[in-house]
């Protein structure tokens, strides 16, 4: 039989010896080197993890015992006054996962926990909660979650595998809100292993998918008694939450009260929070109103939105007396825009220099006058993933195969907002454009001033507003110069809940939400196509674009930090540029006032909200760490903390 020349034996010699280690060595390292990019992962893999960070260590080891922005020593006890934080004025419904109806924005801060919590000083950071510990697989193309054997709901029942899998069935069944369905869009299903053990396997292997399963609100498969989700609304939740829903009245009045059985409660991403015992929502239809029953007690808390009210409202003798308090707070979090979206389903505004001209009538400085607000000139406001420059040769290796669909400028410097504070000339000038932008899309002047179309169609836009009008008069006056119709409707919020579930207006004003990295669902949700075509689904501008949806998914595919600023770079100039709507502000400042009887830990949270939770990494700070400090007097130092 011939002997195999890979069988063969070699004469052994030392040098030879020596050089075979040598060569031997030197292509182990080599593979594993080329082994260890080719499985290169944003987070840890392959091990049980008490935590997940996005492209670095976290921040709190194993065995920690408490977040450096909680007070583990904070008294528990009092009550905490609280309004409506956002434009929801009443409430008719206990679930807040489904469309129809309207849920207080209380149940998903109190009474609805995840698997994970993201941490406040770290960005896309995750500890453990009823998920106690995560195995990422190695090509990220599952997540295991290992339930925490305390975790129990307000029924007294243990978690359990199978409710996490019910959970992520209804979240994301056709009944749910598309907010959700559309953020675990990425998860192909969930398994229970066993009792204590739920397997998430993934679509499409990718970083947003792996952290999404973090965020699933978990609750009883006894919720709702085997209805149908949206057939879920006035049960009381089964959750696993701090509270309970203890007294309400609808619409407009709800009181919770602290579970003296709360599981989580001597957890370390716990220690220090939910102090109060009882915390009442008062719903306020009326701003003005709102205002004037903060100043009168009623609540504990304000946070303005209003730059002249700041100025105007926010001083007098309980001021001066130190009754109240007046701070600005200023926080690390990414800003998306505030924004005038316009309603891209409409024919009116499928043409982009309509777009343009519209935008052009919007005049930043003088909304700006008392100085409070940053024009919002990106996607990615406050961050380094805002496009900067001409794009480099990584962007441009994922425009240029679509320049074709893409207006040129995508190509060149990124967008800045026209600004006419500096030059007297400049709105003039800019108007000016914006009417040959018009009359360059068919829109030109009848006998009535009024600009319309060949077929004798006026151009009308109409704001929809759900709490007040005239807050934008140079706006209107600048739209007015050009021809252009511009009208504001006033509707209680219900109903403009309803025309925003059915894409029924012109144009809204949205603040979209906060992050620490950019999400892809989140993102996603607000300018992927596939929400654009759902009804409840967040894209309100109806932007449907497939280059958009590949730079959402190349997000979402990100190994390192450089792929992801690459990626949000470049959808950056693509949403920009489209004139999709009309950038406003953002800002990296909070201006709360607040009845001066709060204690609070020595170290503000950087990625935080102050009053509600508009996106799982802006949690609300001092509704969670905050206490009453009547009730501790002569308190002890809160003890430093230790990295």
């Amino acid at each position: 039989m011939m002997q195999s020349p890979f069988l063969a034996p070699v004469p052994f010699t030392m040098p030879l010896c020596r050089l075979a280690i040598r060569h031997c060595l030197a292509l182990l390292l080599s593979l594993l080197l080329t082994h260890s990019a080719a499985v290169a992962t944003p987070v840890v893999t392959g091990t049980w993890e008490h935590a997940i960070s996005a492209f670095q260590p976290p921040k709190y080891p194993r065995g920690f015992s408490h977040f450096a922005y909680a007070n583990p020593q904070a008294p528990k006890g009092g009550t905490l006054n609280l309004s409506n934080p956002d434009r929801r004025t009443s409430f008719d419904k206990w679930n807040p996962f489904t469309v129809k109806g309207v849920a207080p924005a209380a149940l998903r801060i109190f009474v609805f926990e995840t698997l994970g919590f993201v941490a406040m000083d770290e960005p896309k950071a995750v500890y453990g909660l009823i998920g106690e510990e995560i195995l990422v697989a190695p090509d990220l193309a599952s997540v295991s979650w290992r339930i925490h054997p305390k975790a129990r709901f307000s029924n007294g029942d243990a978690v359990t595998a199978a409710d996490v899998v019910h959970s992520f069935n209804l979240i994301t069944s056709p009944q749910a809100s598309p907010e959700y369905t559309v953020a675990f869009a990425g998860i192909a299903k969930a398994v229970a292993v066993d009792a204590r053990t739920v397997r998430f396997d993934l679509k499409e292997p990718g970083l947003d998918a792996v952290m999404a399963t973090a965020e699933l609100p978990v609750f009883s498969a006894k919720w709702g008694a085997g209805k149908k989700f949206d057939a879920i609304v006035t049960d009381m939740p089964i959750a696993t939450g701090a509270y309970l829903v203890d007294k309400h009245q609808m619409p407009r009045r709800l009181e919770l009260k602290r579970r003296d059985d709360y599981w989580a409660k001597d957890l370390p991403v716990r220690r220090g929070f939910y102090n109060f015992d009882r915390i009442i929502y008062r719903m306020y239809a009326d701003q003005d109103v709102r205002r004037e029953g903060f100043k009168g007690g009623e609540f504990d808390i304000y946070k303005e939105y209003r730059a002249s009210q700041w100025a105007r409202s926010h001083r007098g003798p309980k001021w001066e007396s130190g009754r109240i308090a007046k701070q600005t707070f200023t926080v690390s979090t990414g800003s998306m825009p505030q924004a005038m979206q316009l309603n891209l389903r409409r024919p009116k505004f499928q043409d982009i220099r309509v777009r343009e001209a519209i935008l052009r009538a919007y005049d930043f400085d003088r909304y700006n006058r008392y100085g409070s607000f940053n024009a919002s000139d990106s996607l990615f406001n406050n961050t380094d993933f805002a496009a900067q420059g001409l794009p480099g040769p990584a962007e441009l290796a994922l425009l240029e195969p679509y320049r074709a669909e893409l207006p040129p400028t995508v190509f060149g410097p990124p967008f800045r907002m026209p600004r006419y504070g500096t030059s007297p000339n400049a709105l003039r000038d800019s108007l000016r454009r914006a009417q040959e932008l018009l009359a360059d899309a068919g829109w030109k002047p009848g006998p009535d001033g009024w600009l319309r179309n060949a077929a004798g169609e006026k151009l009308t836009l109409e704001m929809l507003e759900p709490s007040q009008t005239g807050r934008l008069p140079e706006f209107a006056r600048n739209l007015k110069k050009l021809g252009i119709e511009y009208s504001e409707r006033l509707v209680d919020f219900a109903l403009y809940r309803r025309r925003l579930t059915a894409f029924d207006y012109d144009m809204i004003i949205i603040v979209e939400p906060k992050f620490t990295l950019p999400d892809a669902g989140q993102v996603g949700s607000l300018y992927g196509s596939e929400s654009a075509k759902k009804e409840g689904g967040s894209n309100f501008r109806g932007v449907q674009s497939k280059v958009v949806d590949l730079l959402i998914e190349r997000i979402a595919q990100a190994k390192t930090l450089d792929d992801l600023r690459t990626a949000a770079r470049a959808l950056d100039r693509v949403i920009m540029w489209q004139f999709s709507g009309i950038p406003m502000l953002y800002s990296r400042n909070q201006n709360v006032s607040y009845w001066n009887r709060f204690g609070m830990p020595a170290t503000q949270a950087s990625y935080m909200d102050i009053d509600t939770m508009i996106e799982v990494y802006s949690q609300p700070w001092p509704l969670m760490t905050w206490w009453d400090k009547a009730l501790a007097p002569s308190q002890a130092p809160i003890p430093a903390f230790k990295e």
